[in-house]
């Protein structure tokens, strides 16, 4: 894909996306607080809200309900669902549709946590073909009267052993999804180690009348423009790139449009964001509740700045030592603190996550000495299954 000029624009049924950018749904960020953010910055593309699990929707749950809450302006209105029940995930989309005016449904594939693949959900379910498509089948019939677009996320597959991006993406182009995305790992990697683009290529290659967008380490908006170029897909879909940096949009919607991108803001105006933002969500949850969930973002916020030194240190601390820095620290962007000051680059390091979420689970040994992963068990039935 030649992308030398402007970027054509993305089509996801009925919706029109300028330009073909769509932010992650991430739990307890992509609240209706950080979405107003990224808008603000980068008009014109799809910001999907917080993963709602399918049963707790149809329960009734106010919590799940809570996260259904949408700017007044904000079009289109998105939504991701959890589900491995096809009636539910139906009645869940019905739900979403017509309840709160949700104009676009994800269906969640990916998801690695041990707490969804335990019980067959997320990135485990597409193990299960016919389960799969009749889980996606269910959200298309319960949303085609009323014209909204169902998309279907998902990953490579368990490990490298068991691949299943390429029979996901036709089975959810024969079930009548609108477009798939694929992140470029498997579920044992989680967010390690750097993502598979030619995972992408293929994709994009063996479906063929939807479009097919990418995930995976996507940290500046140059590397967007060179996901497209290499793989060919249609679009880019935004996660942890954007933690801490919503302005990340914006840059975005320059490079797509021919533009360059914006240089780093200085640590004064990132101080105005995190106080819009920190406002934001104690509006939505209350003064302490709000700030209390803005921990996590501060964090993210000041990663690769020199807090309170004087003078030209208030900008961002360089931090872009190329992909190969990003090996150095499994599941994140370029790398290192030390790393940084040594390079020059202007750039900052994009945001870390907190290392509680990013930690691996804690291990048991079993009687013959070996320490295993708890997961790969569930996994291991899962193939057997």
């Amino acid at each position: 894909m030649d992308l030398t000029g402007p970027a054509p624009g993305l089509r996801i049924g009925p919706l029109r996306l300028e330009p073909p950018v769509v932010l992650a749904p991430m739990a307890g960020v992509t609240t209706r607080a950080f979405r107003r953010l990224c808008r603000d910055y980068g008009p014109g593309g799809l910001y999907v809200s917080e993963m709602l699990t399918a049963r707790a929707l149809v329960e009734g749950n106010e919590r799940t309900a809570r996260m259904l809450r949408f700017d007044a302006d904000e079009r289109p209105r998105s939504a991701q669902l959890y589900g491995v029940a096809p009636g539910t995930v139906g009645e869940a989309t019905r739900r979403l549709i017509g309840d709160f005016g949700v104009e676009h449904v994800d269906l969640n594939f990916g998801c690695p946590a041990p707490k969804v693949t335990a019980k067959g959900g997320g990135a485990a379910l597409p193990v299960r073909r016919r389960l799969l498509a009749d889980v996606i089948g269910a959200a298309v019939r319960a949303a085609a009267a009323d014209g909204i677009p169902v998309t279907v996320k998902f990953r490579r597959g368990i490990d490298d052993g068991l691949l299943t991006a390429l029979s996901t993406g036709r089975i959810a182009e024969a079930e009548g999804a609108a477009a798939v995305a694929l992140h470029a790992r498997t579920a044992e990697q989680r967010y390690a180690g750097d993502a598979s683009w030619a995972a992408i290529a293929e994709l994009k290659a063996a479906v063929t009348t939807i479009p097919v967008l990418g995930n995976g380490d996507i940290w500046e908006a140059h590397d967007a423009v060179r996901m497209m170029a290499e793989t060919g897909c249609d679009g880019v879909v935004i996660g942890r790139g954007c933690l801490g940096r919503p302005w990340l949009f914006a840059d975005l919607g320059a490079v797509f449009a021919g533009r360059p991108a914006a240089p780093p803001p200085v640590f004064a105006v990132v101080a105005e964001v995190m106080l819009r933002h920190a406002e934001l969500l104690a509006e939505d949850e209350g003064e302490p509740a709000g700030l209390c969930s803005f921990r996590r973002h501060a964090a993210w916020y000041t990663q690769g700045y020199a807090i309170g030194a004087p003078g030209p240190r208030h900008r961002c601390l360089p931090g872009r030592a190329g992909r190969s820095a990003r090996r150095d620290r499994p599941g994140v962007g370029p790398a290192a603190r030390s790393g940084a000051l040594a390079t020059g680059s202007h750039r900052r390091a994009p945001p870390r996550p907190p290392a509680r979420r990013l930690a691996a689970p804690r291990r048991r040994s079993d009687p013959t000495g070996r320490r295993r992963d708890p997961r790969q068990r569930r996994l291991s039935q899962i193939q057997r299954d």
